[in-house]
């Protein structure tokens, strides 16, 4: 009969945020860091301009986009569904159905698309979300963020004509 496995002391779980999070990487023991992707999108959000778009990951034409939200954004839209989750801060969404006169200058393309400013439409109304909450920004509507003090969230939507490619200045190398 086997004795029981020792238990291993509980590891704490910690969070980081845009004022303290501590710079990740991979340890690589018979590789090369180049085979592996690693960013932390506070770090990365750190560096952003606000409501820039940088991608953090990329499986094959989806992305994820960390944003620092700080101020106002300008509107957006995109043909599919895009989800919002809040990484440290409290973002204010609104959202649009914009009438046809308003939607993206190419509605059949992919991804995020600026609007040259507030949509015509009828309001569909507003989120407020906080650390760990999601947001579905539905297809079609056209959507703004709003944070009265710099945060984080990250996006997950269709590579487009928004999203930035840092991955020299935010992957780690040998």
């Amino acid at each position: 009969m086997n004795a029981p496995a020792a238990r291993s002391a509980p590891m704490p779980t910690v969070f980081g945020s845009l004022a303290d999070y501590r710079k990740g990487g991979v340890q690589v023991i018979d590789d090369s860091a180049k085979n592996y992707v690693f960013s932390n999108v506070f770090e990365i959000a750190a560096h952003n301009a606000p409501w820039e778009r940088v991608c953090a990951a990329r499986n094959f034409e989806y992305v994820v986009e960390a944003v620092r939200a700080e101020g106002e954004s300008p509107w957006y839209a995109a043909r599919h569904d895009e989800f919002a989750l809040c990484m440290d801060g409290e973002i204010e969404i609104e959202l649009v159905r914009p009438d046809a006169s308003a939607m993206p200058p190419a509605p059949d393309a992919d991804g995020a698309q600026l609007l040259d400013g507030p949509p015509a439409g009828r309001k569909m109304g507003r989120i407020v979300f906080r650390r760990g909450h999601q947001a579905l920004l539905p297809a079609g509507a056209a959507y703004r963020f709003r944070a009265a003090s710099p945060g984080v969230m990250i996006i997950q939507t269709i590579q487009g004509p928004l999203t930035v490619e840092k991955w020299a200045d935010i992957c780690q190398g040998d």
